[in-house]
């Protein structure tokens, strides 16, 4: 595990019980003003773009005073040198008293600096030893209860000790191996390949030529894929949506048989992840992977890879010099503490099918000098404005367009002239109307803008869209809300109703009402999800005709007195989650009768005791891998037999003893995973201990020995393994 995981999976673990948390990834030329704004949006509860600039010693104070009297937990993440770190601590208050401060450093005088500011400790991260490498070997390759066959052990060995306790290197075979056959003349051919010559090489030497390896080992797609990941800076934390969307618009997924580009993205993603060749760090409540980071060591093979075949040039990084007299394919601009940035002159540009922008560059680019774009990325990069996006029309070719983080108010008319743009990302600006001219985007796919904007009529011509996030109804003319409902291809829509009761025949009434039946109109043709901010109105009358293609259904401030009964007739409803202010036994048929349900998320809004809810066998559930829950549930022998993972969220623990967390969970074969975590106070805590014990025996009871993870808001999170 190396630092920068181990310090995530802490901070994973830990965050929830301050009141202010962070995690802060620094760079090798770390830009001072943007780590402390970064610092300040965090801890502060507000987006970056609403951070003051002003000036260094002003965002101290600003830092100062949102920390004041708290109970603060930051993780600040490979800090290069001690001149970084001296102002970073300066944001820290004297008396801080049970706060947490972690940094993690490569450099053993900033680690030591970090030490002695706050009378720390140093944990110094050492390889693996025999034991440790085969643990994780084994939990790679073969199931927790089986070990090594006997005939792969003598050749495991040989490859655990080439590989030098190293657990990047461990994971990297592991995951080659994992995708061959289990046989002893594959895994001979392996360890030969590994070479002899590493026995006598430096760890880094000895760690590129594993990563050779599993490189040379992917097919040719894949190979592509994961070089394009060297576009982004060092610990970026990133996007998986981001990524597969790049992908596409780079053309490197065609679509085959019956499977979207999407979906072929997904499985390219999943396959990279099963390799050990990216980390996933953030997931959703559903246990889906959200984002994801490329280990350093990797991130440098990828980097000197992507420079030997051309297939990125990069300007600003680190020690790799800008090619010239070369044709340019991808552009990655890395800004660190130079605050000035100068594309070389000598540069060939008019070949870049990719710009990407990270960092803070004092010279934007002219989009002028990039007439064959396909893919715009200046996330981020603050000091864009409207003037520089005025000749954005002449990149005919542009298929990917992101904006998101800037300071931007409005788009061009000549935004219309962008007839193969397929993704336009407006999320985190100040865009408040969009212009005429984006319904003349006849290619687009992906329309992504914040709640509060105000789209145009003529949306009717936008027949590609397939995503469309985020729609506030009632801010929306009456002519757009009839449209909407007539995109045949929409297949995700995020949706705000409000929830205007339709009574009388006020205007807002009207728009609530058109908007319902937009919704239920875009159910007859390709809708797969749907989420919903205050649409209980919505749910309470019944969906039909039943939108059959429907796979997920997300429900946020809609709560209805019971699960609809329309609901049961979702029968391709792989996500659901709803909001109810009670739950009975009729609800728990409606749910169970869903065919092919997946994840179940389900949140009782009223306090109200009403006991255990049982859940039987004949209840259905038939399929259900995944459940989250707020409320007293006890399930029978036969219930759920394919549950995998289960999430608790109990409050009001005052009065809560050991037996009432009796919830059955031995009856469920295939449970891998419980997570219960319990709001409360110091007078509780003895019923939450027992609580805790009874758990834990539930889980030594089960089968399967399923991981538990017991929270207590007042305490630290302790995973326990149930075997």
């Amino acid at each position: 595990m190396g630092k920068t995981t181990l310090a995530n999976q802490v901070y994973q673990e830990l965050k929830g019980k301050f009141d202010c948390q962070a995690f802060i990834s620094m760079s090798r030329n770390p830009d001072m003003m943007n780590i402390l704004r970064t610092i300040l949006s965090k801890v502060g509860n507000q987006r970056y773009a609403e951070t003051e600039e002003g000036s260094v010693q002003q965002l101290i104070i600003n830092i100062k005073e949102c920390l004041l009297d708290k109970r603060y937990f930051i993780v600040v993440d490979d800090i290069w040198d001690v001149k970084t770190w001296d102002v970073i601590k300066a944001t820290f208050p004297i008396d801080s008293f049970g706060s947490i401060i972690i940094t993690t450093s490569r450099v053993r005088d900033v680690a030591e600096s970090c030490c002695s500011s706050f009378r720390g400790h140093i944990y110094n991260i050492r390889p693996l030893n025999m034991m440790h490498a085969q643990q994780l070997f084994h939990e790679r390759l073969f199931n927790s209860k089986e070990d090594c066959p006997a005939h792969l052990k003598v050749v495991m060995d040989k490859i655990l000790k080439k590989c030098d306790g190293l657990p990047l290197a461990i994971i990297a075979i592991s995951g080659l191996l994992s995708n061959t056959e289990t046989t002893e003349l594959l895994w001979n051919q392996v360890e030969i390949s590994i070479g002899r010559a590493l026995e006598r090489n430096s760890s880094v030497e000895r760690m590129m030529n594993i990563l050779s390896l599993s490189y040379f080992d992917l097919p040719p797609h894949l190979r592509t894929c994961l070089l394009y990941l060297s576009i982004f800076p060092e610990d970026s934390i990133i996007e998986k949506k981001v990524v597969i969307r790049r992908w596409i618009a780079e053309g490197f997924i065609q679509k085959e048989g019956r499977y979207t580009v999407h979906e072929l993205g997904e499985r390219y993603f999943n396959e990279l992840v099963n390799r050990s060749l990216i980390q996933p760090v953030e997931s959703d409540r559903y246990d889906r992977t959200m984002r994801f980071r490329v280990h350093d060591t990797i991130l440098d093979f990828i980097i000197s890879k992507s420079v030997e075949e051309n297939f990125v040039t990069f300007v600003g990084v680190p020690g790799i010099p800008v090619g010239t007299q070369r044709k340019v394919r991808r552009l990655s601009l890395q800004v660190g503490n130079q605050r000035k940035l100068f594309l070389l002159k000598d540069v060939i540009l008019s070949h870049v099918r990719s710009l990407n922008v990270f960092g803070d560059s004092m010279e934007i680019p002219s989009l002028d000098e990039f007439m064959h774009l396909r893919v715009l990325d200046f996330g981020g990069c603050r000091q864009l404005e409207n003037h520089h996006l005025v000749n954005i029309g002449r990149l005919f070719h542009l298929k990917y367009l992101n904006l998101r983080h800037l300071g931007v108010s409005e788009l061009p008319e000549q935004i219309k002239h962008l007839q193969y743009l397929e993704m336009l990302d407006l999320r985190d600006t100040n865009v408040r109307e969009l212009p005429r001219a984006i319904a003349n985007l006849s290619s687009l796919v992906h329309l992504l803008v914040d709640s509060g904007v105000t789209f145009p009529d003529g949306v009717l011509k936008m027949q590609a869209l397939e995503i469309l996030k985020q729609v506030e109804a009632l801010g929306q003319s009456l002519n757009f809300l009839q449209e909407l409902g007539q995109l045949k291809n929409l297949r995700k829509i995020y949706l705000d109703l409000f929830d205007v009761p339709v009574i009388g025949v006020t205007k807002e009434c009207c728009k609530s009402f058109i908007a319902y039946k937009s919704l239920r109109n875009l159910g007859t043709q390709n809708l797969r999800s749907v989420t919903v901010w205050h649409g209980s109105g919505f749910l309470l009358e019944p969906w039909y005709p039943a939108p059959r293609s429907l796979e997920k259904l997300i429900t946020w401030r809609s709560a209805v007195p019971c699960v609809p009964e329309w609901v049961g007739s979702l029968v391709n409803l792989q996500k659901l989650r709803l909001e109810v202010e009670s739950l009975g036994q009729q609800d728990l048929c409606i749910l169970g009768a869903l065919p092919v349900l997946l994840t179940l998320d389900l949140e009782k809004t009223t306090k109200s005791s009403e006991g255990k809810l049982n859940v039987s066998g004949g209840d259905g559930f038939r399929f259900l891998r995944n459940l989250r829950y707020n409320m007293m549930l006890m399930f029978a022998q036969g219930s759920m037999p394919r549950l995998e993972r289960i999430k608790i969220y109990l409050a009001k623990t005052e009065s809560l003893i050991g037996d009432t967390y009796d919830f059955g969970l031995e009856n469920l074969p295939c449970l891998i995973y419980v997570e219960c975590r319990v709001s409360g106070n110091a007078s509780a805590q003895g019923g939450v201990e027992a609580a805790k014990a009874a758990m834990e025996r539930a889980a030594m009871a089960n089968p399967n020995h399923p991981k538990l993870l017991f929270v207590n808001r007042s305490l630290p999170a302790k995973l326990h393994n149930g075997c």
